[in-house]
Formats: C-alpha cells, structure tokens, sequence
C-alpha cells in the first residue's frame, strides 16, 4: 500500500472514530447521563426543584434534605384546571424549612383576568415566594404560536392582579424561544425563570435572568410518581435575596 494510501486510510478511521463519539455524546446528553448544564449550575449554591401531580406522593421532609433551599409547586393551569397534588405538596412543603411558591401554568385561551380569578381562588397568601407563570407553547401552539399582542393582552392582566392580591411582582418562567418571542425587552419588573437544559442560559436582550431551569433528568429520594425524573433550578443570588423577592 502506497503511503498516500495509508494516510487516507488513518483519516476515514480517525473521521470515523470521531463521529462514533460525537454520537454516543449526542446520547448521553439526550438521556440526562451528561449535560454541561450541570457542570456550570454547580457555581450558584442555592438549589431548588418544581414539582407537580407528576411526581405523585412527595415525602418533602426526605425531599427537603438533600440541599435543596426552594421548591415551585403546581398549582393551576389556565381558568379553570387545579393540580390534584396542589393541597397535599402545599401543606407537606410548608412543613420544612424550604422556601415555596406556586407556579401556574398559562393558557393560550383563556383571559388573563379570568386566570388570576383561578389561581388568587386556589393559592393562599403567605408564601416565601412570589407567584410563577409558566409561559410556553404547548399542543397546537408549537406549529401555530399565538403572537406577541395575543399574549400581552393576556399577560398583563394576569401579572398586574396577581401583584395586587400578593403584594410583589410575579416570576415568569418560559423555554428560550418563549422568552424571545413573548417577553425579550419587556416585563422589566418580573424575574425571570428561564428553561436551558444543556447550556447556560443566555438572555437574547441581554437581561439577567433570575432562576434557571438546569435539567429535567434529575432524580432525588422522597417521591413515587408517574414521572422518575424532577426539574432542577438554581437561583442567582443568595438565599435571603431570593426570599426577598416575595418582599
């Protein structure tokens, strides 16, 4: 075999070993095994998780002590929708020594107005932080996004009596795209949540955020559930400055 021969050989090899690692890397960030995201949310100490029906029956005191500082319960989605486990988390988690609040998922179709009316009914006063909205596309939104105005005319209302009723401006969580679709250069007051599970985040308008959604393939004691994994969230700041947000 001439030595141009060789040399080509190596290099379809080494090409090939190359892709073969790429792809098993592309596989073990899909399944959750490595993510850089989590690498980097080491940094920030003050750790938190979000949580629904969908991990079932909760133990928050096991949950509660494997540091974690806060935790986001479900509470409502849209006007009318409860989550079955809102009562029994709320009353568990208030229990401990962690930092809660509500969060409530947003619809699409239903009035900004009619929404708080449901979430003001079904979230009690008192928590240690401010209420959060869930804001992301889901269903036949996906393919067909409500526009910017549709999604004001229902976000202002809802941010504007949520803050009257609880006395400290609403956290607003939402997936990147969200953010830059519906929110980017705007809603100065509210802190923002916002989903980035495998870099961190980084805001299009340049805006810090203020809680970030790490990974949504982690796994704690203390839950049995439909759903294995938890969410994962760290805060940017200390612990008092993120309980002064409900100040």
């Amino acid at each position: 075999m001439s030595p141009s021969r060789r040399v080509g050989k190596r290099l379809i090899v080494i090409a090939a070993s190359i892709v073969a690692a790429l792809g098993i890397l592309a596989v073990l960030v899909f399944n959750g095994v490595l993510w850089p995201a989590r690498l980097f949310a080491a940094s920030y100490p003050v750790r938190g998780v979000d949580i629904s029906s969908y991990q079932g029956d909760v133990d928050w005191d096991e949950l509660a002590s494997q540091g974690i500082d806060f935790a986001y319960i479900k509470a409502t989605e849209g006007s009318k929708s409860t989550d079955s486990r809102f009562s029994a988390n709320w009353a568990g988690a208030s229990r401990t020594d962690l930092l809660i609040g509500a969060y409530h998922f947003v619809s699409f179709e239903s009035s900004g107005e009619a929404q708080a009316a449901h979430i003001i009914e079904t979230v009690p006063k008192g928590a240690t932080l401010p209420i959060a909205l869930d804001l992301e596309y889901y269903g036949d939104f996906f393919a067909h996004p409500p526009t910017r105005t549709q999604v004001d005319a229902i976000l202002e209302p809802l941010l504007r009596l949520l803050e009257e009723h609880y006395g400290s401006p609403p956290v607003i969580y939402a997936t990147s795209s969200a953010y830059d679709r519906y929110l980017s250069g705007g809603y100065a007051d509210n802190p923002i949540w916002i989903r980035s599970i495998v870099l961190p985040p980084t805001l299009g308008d340049g805006r810090d955020w203020t809680i970030w959604q790490y990974s949504d393939h982690d796994r704690l004691r203390g839950y049995v559930g439909v759903e294995q994994y938890i969410d994962m969230n760290v805060f940017h700041g200390t612990r008092e400055e993120l309980a002064a947000l409900a100040k």
